[in-house]
């Protein structure tokens, strides 16, 4: 059985009883189930535990549960409806982050990434003052046409590559890339996450000016 970090396990300890105390002061059992949850998943994500993705299924299942189970925990309606328990998987944002988490894995395991880190060295030289534009503008100019983070995650390998045949240190391409990668995504109305659920809503909202 693996051993618990001790910062883990204080932190456990912390959230129960940040958790208790929201509690205790907040004027609904619904806000405090909600509270609980949400606390949940911000230790699961921050301290991974388990998995991201194992993380975020376990937290769909005790929503799903605490749903179900309403009436027994004094809740006066559930805190999701079972039918749109799963609607999240519909979402254009969440297809569109596993679609590019796919087309990235396929893109370094095909050898493509180590062809793109060949281009950019060829084009821009091994000097720091030539090679982080060129990288920073790659990535800002992808993220404006995809996920800003598929675009950054997609450009890891490239950016390690680059720093151990240049032996310029990753720190310094990363930051860059990675400023790049946000002002890229705020270019359409597809480069985060944040503007495809927005555009959702704009969507499915009603407009007085329709």
């Amino acid at each position: 059985m693996p051993r618990i970090p001790v910062m883990t396990f204080i932190a456990a300890i912390a959230f129960i009883f940040l958790a208790a105390y929201a509690a205790s002061v907040v004027p609904s059992v619904e806000i405090a189930v909600v509270i609980s949850i949400l606390l949940l998943t911000v230790f699961l994500f921050a301290f991974e535990v388990v998995g991201v993705d194992v993380a975020a299924v376990t937290v769909m299942v005790i929503l799903g549960l605490v749903s179900s189970f309403s009436e027994q925990l004094g809740l006066a309606q559930p805190l999701v409806p079972s039918k749109e328990l799963f609607r999240g998987f519909s979402s254009n944002a969440v297809m569109s982050i596993i679609a590019v988490m796919i087309i990235g894995a396929g893109l370094d395991k095909t050898g493509l990434m180590s062809k793109v880190a060949s281009t950019i060295l060829r084009l821009a030289g091994r000097t720091e003052a030539r090679v982080i534009p060129a990288i920073s503008g790659t990535v800002g100019i992808i993220s404006s046409f995809m996920q800003n983070v598929g675009a950054a995650a997609l450009f890891l390998p490239v950016v390690g590559r680059i720093s151990a045949r240049t032996g310029l240190p990753m720190s310094r391409l990363l930051m860059p890339m990675g400023f790049c990668a946000i002002l890229g995504g705020t270019v359409t109305m597809i480069g985060s996450s944040p503007l495809i659920l927005l555009n959702d809503l704009i969507l499915s909202c009603w407009c007085p000016w329709r």
